[in-house]
């Protein structure tokens, strides 16, 4: 179920007795866990009647052993496990445990089982795994994370937002907060924090006090300034005049990211991944910046609109060879860059002058 199932079904019935949040996005699990709290636990009870176990310092059957001891000072209780996914087995346990009758590698999950069929009254147990996402690399994972857990019928998924989601919810926070964006500024917020709904609302709130002084209205410079990781967007322009052979608009992008101290052997680092991308883009037949949005999301690549219209763009307007210059290029400045002989300026303008010939 997702976070706003779990909150709906929450306030209308009584709680499982086990539960399973899964997933790596943080913000949705603050006002679940405090939805749970409040309603298993009187405000008398939650200081005997909330207990916090981690998986990397606990087996699950002292976990269990915990979940059923009667507690003498609260009626009822939630205990919450930390670090799930520290009790799947590892190496050959992990490779065994498929196998029937897999000695140790069994336990955790054969224990839980028995729990769940018979769960103490009054104690809610709360399993929380949040390092694995739901796709791409970490799939195998979630799906070992899954087998191991099977036995609780209470899974709340915490999937990262989308971009599109992300638009939406800057879109709600900023209008709570009396707060007016408009749309290349979401665009630019929901880039520079890779669509995390945590950041999202820390910059939120902080542009809105800023905006305080400026009648509720903050501009794409505002955000540059203030918000971390925003000056992705001058390489993004960047990347734009290159695909232009913008030569001068370059050289003038590239004196931009100097004057606001951005580091440049990672500003080359993301040049090189635009290109990359953009490389497999054209290798793909990749049309537009719907197909490649669709494309990179398949294969677990991270891709949101703007960056999907910047990967089109590069790979639209430069050639099949030409990309691959750009890499050996990128090659190139990253080596002489670790030589203590040449300033990165100087390896930058030589790498924007090489590629805008």
């Amino acid at each position: 179920m997702t976070p706003e199932q779990f909150l709906r079904t929450l306030s209308k019935q009584e709680p499982e007795p086990v539960y399973l949040f899964v997933g790596p996005e943080g913000y949705r699990r603050a006002p679940c866990r405090k939805a749970l709290l409040e309603k298993v636990l009187s405000e008398e009870d939650r200081e005997e009647g909330y207990a916090r176990h981690d998986l990397d310092e606990l087996s699950i059957s002292e976990v269990l052993d915990d979940a059923r001891s009667m507690s003498l000072f609260a009626r009822n209780r939630v205990i919450w496990v930390a670090s799930a996914e520290s009790a799947l087995p590892r190496g050959r346990a992990a490779a065994s445990e498929d196998d029937e009758g897999s000695g140790k590698s069994a336990v955790g999950p054969e224990a839980l089982a028995a729990y769940c069929k018979d769960p103490t009254p009054g104690v809610v147990l709360v399993f929380d795994a949040r390092k694995w996402d739901f796709d791409g690399e970490d799939k195998t994972k979630m799906d070992r994370l899954a087998k191991y857990y099977g036995a609780i019928r209470a899974v709340v998924e915490f999937v990262k937002f989308t971009p599109q989601d992300a638009r939406a919810f800057v879109q709600s926070q900023a209008a709570e907060r009396g707060l007016r964006l408009g749309s290349n500024e979401i665009d630019l917020l929901v880039e520079a924090t890779a669509a995390d709904a945590s950041r999202l609302a820390n910059e939120v709130e902080k542009l809105a006090l800023f905006a305080e002084v400026n009648g509720g209205k903050v501009t794409a410079a505002d955000i540059a300034n203030m918000v971390p990781n925003a000056q992705e967007t001058t390489v993004f322009n960047l990347v734009n005049a290159l695909a232009r052979r913008s030569r001068v608009e370059a050289m003038q992008l590239l004196d931009t990211l100097v004057r606001e101290g951005e580091y440049l052997p990672l500003a080359l680092t993301f040049l090189g991944g635009i290109f990359r991308l953009a490389l497999a883009a054209r290798e793909q037949g990749l049309r537009s910046s719907s197909e490649v949005q669709s494309f990179f999301q398949r294969q677990g690549t991270p891709m949101w609109r703007s960056r999907a219209d910047q990967i089109h763009t590069a790979s639209s307007k430069f050639t099949k060879e030409k990309l691959e210059e750009a890499l050996q290029l990128v090659f190139r400045a990253d080596r002489d860059m670790k030589s203590s002989r040449v300033d990165d300026r100087i390896v930058m303008e030589e790498f924007v002058l090489r590629l805008t010939r």
